[in-house]
């Protein structure tokens, strides 16, 4: 039973400890900070990614689809760590509630006639899968904006 008691306070340590490297991960802007359109996939499934082509369109300039965006990122406690608004590029990180897992999501607009284009990439810092996380929060993002 004393043995059992010892795993058990171990695991219970192991997973504390990994939950608050997961927060404390750091996400420094020189390695997350990128154009969507110049980016290279990830090697794993974990993201979503929606340029050129496949980009959406919202209606409104580039200025008002940020503002949009913009706070429907800080809505969701998401973070800012570069890029500036005003510039219509911009790089956030957003946490998982329960470990505090990190994804990066860069965004940058362009004009297209009466509408701008989206240019947007969302991915996962760690794991192999985010059971769709990246995708459903691009679409999120994307449905809240176009409000």
């Amino acid at each position: 039973m004393r043995i059992l008691t010892i795993l058990v306070a171990l695991v219970l340590v192991a997973v504390i400890a990994a939950a608050v490297w997961f927060r404390m991960a750091p996400m420094p802007p020189e390695a997350w900070h990128v154009d969507p359109a110049e980016a290279t996939p990830p090697a794993t499934p974990n993201f979503e990614l929606r340029t050129g082509a496949e980009a959406p369109r919202l209606q409104g300039t580039p200025s008002e689809v940020m503002l949009r965006l913009d706070a429907v990122a800080k809505a969701e406690g998401a973070e800012r760590i570069g890029g500036d608004p005003s510039e219509g590029f911009v790089t956030y990180v957003a946490r998982s509630r329960l470990m505090g897992f990190p994804d990066a999501i860069s965004v940058r607009l362009h004009e297209d006639g009466d509408r701008t284009r989206v240019d947007i990439f969302s991915r996962s810092r760690f794991g192999q899968s985010d059971m769709g996380v990246n995708a459903a929060r691009v679409a999120r993002w994307i449905d809240a904006a176009s409000s």
